[in-house]
């Protein structure tokens, strides 16, 4: 038994006047995962029968989005997940079409499959499914526990473990109904929903969550990237899911959507003083930071409820403290940028490293190259210190 392609079949003695029944579904929604076919007899079809019985050269439709398979004795016996109308022949060789689903569905039909072959129609019991293939949208997710991240941040000395909570929705698909009708919906007798697993595989989703978000720490995204990297979550979630989702139901995630994400407000706090601290690691920032504190200093100051006499006092000690830090915090500056500029390599001028003129002037200048009058000592283009 096999299905042949109308297109191919309508040429020839096959088909004919020969399409006993037509076997088809409605299209299938989004809560809809598979439904049994619905046998469509017109007024010259001779069976009005058992509808447990295909008749040789019966007809089956399959719409975008959908895979058809039919059951033999309990047993998977064809497979089709192409679109378009096929006719049923006994006579032929066991067919598949895998369409979009790859090789895998392939893989599941030569495992599962068992044929019969009986010489009539008694004694046997024959159905078709359909099984939805688009992509299932509209899954809630949310965590219902933080789930811990570790913060590193090498560039301001952060290492820290957070947790957050986040909330979405993502999308999954039948990317083998073989293997969904074998160890998930089995011998159903009308239709098979969503709601009947969803629970379950929402619970595993977010049981696999946790490891996923995990592995995307050690990339030292801060927990406001994660939301750009939902395709590498989604690869982490399949990988961990591979098995029970991928071989025991054939399923996959398909996308993730993450409208949330929290994070405790004292580990936010945490990490802006990390990033606060950084900035006055160096003398320069360190006084920039100073004299911006310093001018909010005359601002409240000046706004003293002790009066006028109060508040010029307040401004006075204000002025001097805040000039006399500042000042010595740029003095540091400007030591530290001597000392780099001390040990830091010399680059050569335009004509290498020129000996050095009359009075152990060089040349060029050191620092930027400028050509340099015998004498000088300091570079009248940038200001170094020659000698």
């Amino acid at each position: 038994m096999g299905l042949i392609k109308a297109a191919v079949a309508a040429g020839g003695s096959v088909l004919a006047d020969q399409w006993k029944e037509l076997f088809y579904t409605d299209s299938l929604d989004k809560d809809t995962l598979m439904v049994r076919g619905m046998k469509k007899t017109s007024g010259k079809s001779s069976n009005h029968g058992n509808d447990n019985i295909i008749t040789n050269g019966s007809g089956l439709l399959v719409n975008d989005g959908q895979c058809a398979i039919i059951v033999d004795q309990g047993e998977i016996a064809e497979v089709c997940a192409e679109p378009g109308y096929y006719t049923y022949d006994q006579s032929t060789e066991p067919t598949i079409f895998n369409g979009d689903l790859g090789q895998g569905i392939k893989d599941s039909f030569e495992r599962f499959k068992v044929r019969f072959t009986y010489g009539g129609d008694t004694g046997k019991d024959q159905r078709v499914y359909y099984f939805n293939t688009k992509e299932i949208i509209d899954n809630k997710f949310g965590t219902p526990n933080p789930i811990l991240y570790r913060v590193v941040d090498e560039s301001i000395g952060l290492d820290t473990d957070a947790t957050l909570k986040c909330s979405g929705v993502y999308s999954f698909r039948i990317v083998d109904p073989i293997v969904f009708y074998k160890q998930v919906v089995g011998n159903v007798a009308s239709e098979y929903t969503k709601d009947e697993i969803e629970d379950q595989l929402k619970a595993e989703f977010i049981q696999s969550l946790s490891p996923a978000v995990a592995r995307l720490s050690s990339l030292q995204l801060r927990p406001s990237e994660l939301p750009g990297h939902v395709k590498e979550l989604a690869d982490y979630i399949n990988e961990d899911l591979s098995t029970l989702w991928g071989e025991n139901r054939g399923l996959k995630v398909q996308n993730i959507a993450i409208s949330t994400l929290t994070i405790p407000e004292e580990i936010q706090e945490e990490i802006r003083q990390a990033q606060k601290a950084k900035l006055n690691r160096t003398a320069q920032m360190a006084a920039a930071q100073t004299a911006a504190a310093y001018q909010d200093s005359m601002r409240d100051a000046a706004s003293n409820e002790s009066g006028a006499a109060g508040a010029f006092m307040g401004m006075g000690m204000a002025q001097g403290m805040g000039a006399q830090a500042t000042a010595n915090l740029f003095a540091m500056a400007q030591a530290e940028q001597q000392a780099a500029q001390q040990t830091a390599p010399s680059a050569p001028g335009p004509q290498g490293d020129a000996p050095a003129a009359a009075g152990g002037t060089p040349k060029f200048c050191p620092e930027c190259g400028t050509k340099l009058t015998p004498g000088v000592k300091f570079c009248p283009e940038c200001g170094n210190k020659l000698i």
